[in-house]
């Protein structure tokens, strides 16, 4: 794994640039604008899923000679990528992608999640979840554990993993965690996230800006087609932190250009304050899940180091303990 010198660490951001301001007002008045004045329904659903494919692969970025094997196993889909040099070990990543339980794929974040294999020296295998309006809740919940316990049945104990996700994949990332909350062997070592999507009523997200590529109501929208008809109050939906002293190390993620500013403050409040640990990371003038679109947001790499160092710290720390506990 490679581990950044605290020395060569980058800073986040104190303020934002004109580049980035000019990305999200170009942003909010062609894809924000689009996404607006699409009607609900199925056919909105496949022009979204053009669009943001179209955009993450326009505006991602593959390192060269990235290696990409597919999983294809009964009620598993997904797979593995690793960056140039990276090997498979005793260690591996786990990823779990975003856009309101309805969009995205592992091949829309594959350039995401091949640049953090590379900023961590980590295998990442990335999980095809069901997708909703096809498949309500719980499928996606299902998948997004069943690729966990198939990790590790491939010989990864927990302290081996790190799990990864952004939006939505953050709050199915919590939920697994949450759900097991009472089996220490099952959590890894640390938790990465993008801009997570904690407030699936999208109440949180109402009281900050507008979103300049989606409006909270559509996001809503979206979501509820995965969890509509089901108790907003349920457990697994409306996640409680109150034993969040139990979970890895959280790292947030999030954009001071985004309406989840306010999901992942609430996310690291809530941990902090159950005897937790989430460290909060703002990135001034940044969009939702900035760190997939380094074309548009030359800053990801340095949050992606940033997340590598977090990682690479973890498990540093569980090498400590474990010592410890063999002198002792």
């Amino acid at each position: 794994m490679n581990e950044t010198e605290p020395s060569d660490l980058p800073d986040v951001p104190t303020s934002t640039n004109l580049r980035a301001a000019s990305a999200a007002a170009v942003t909010r008045w062609t894809v924000g604008l689009l996404s607006d004045l699409m009607p609900a329904g199925r056919p909105a659903v496949w022009v979204d899923r053009g669009i943001v494919a179209t955009v993450m692969s326009a505006l991602g970025s593959t390192p060269d000679g990235t290696r990409v094997i597919p999983v294809r196993e009964k009620h598993l889909r997904g797979e593995w990528v690793l960056a140039p040099g990276v090997e498979f070990g005793e260690r591996a990543g786990y990823y779990i992608h975003g856009s309101a339980y309805v969009i995205c794929s592992a091949r829309t974040h594959r350039k995401l999640v091949a640049r953090l294999s590379e900023a961590t020296g980590l295998p990442i295998f990335s999980v095809d979840y069901r997708l909703a309006p096809e498949h309500r809740f719980p499928a996606a919940a299902e998948d997004v554990e069943a690729g966990y316990r198939w990790l590790q049945g491939q010989g990864y104990a927990g302290s081996d993993l790190m799990i990864a996700g952004d939006s939505a994949g953050g709050h199915l990332a919590l939920d697994l965690l949450l759900a097991h909350i009472d089996e220490p062997q099952f959590q890894p070592a640390a938790v990465v996230l993008f801009s997570p999507l904690i407030d699936l009523t999208l109440g949180l997200a109402e009281q900050m800006v507008r979103e300049p590529a989606m409006s909270a109501d559509t996001a809503r929208r979206l979501v509820e087609l995965y969890c509509g008809g089901t108790d907003p109050d349920h457990p697994r939906l409306r996640l409680d932190f109150t034993r969040a002293a139990d979970l890895p190390p959280l790292l947030v993620q999030v954009g001071g250009y985004e309406m989840l500013r306010a999901d992942a403050r609430h996310l690291a409040a809530a941990v902090n304050r159950s005897g937790g640990s989430c460290v909060l990371e703002e990135w001034p003038g940044m969009m939702h899940v900035f760190q997939a679109l380094p074309r548009l947001a030359p800053e990801s790499a340095d949050a992606l180091r940033r997340a590598a160092d977090f990682v690479a710290g973890a498990y540093a720390t569980n090498e400590r303990a474990a010592s410890l506990v063999r002198i002792g």
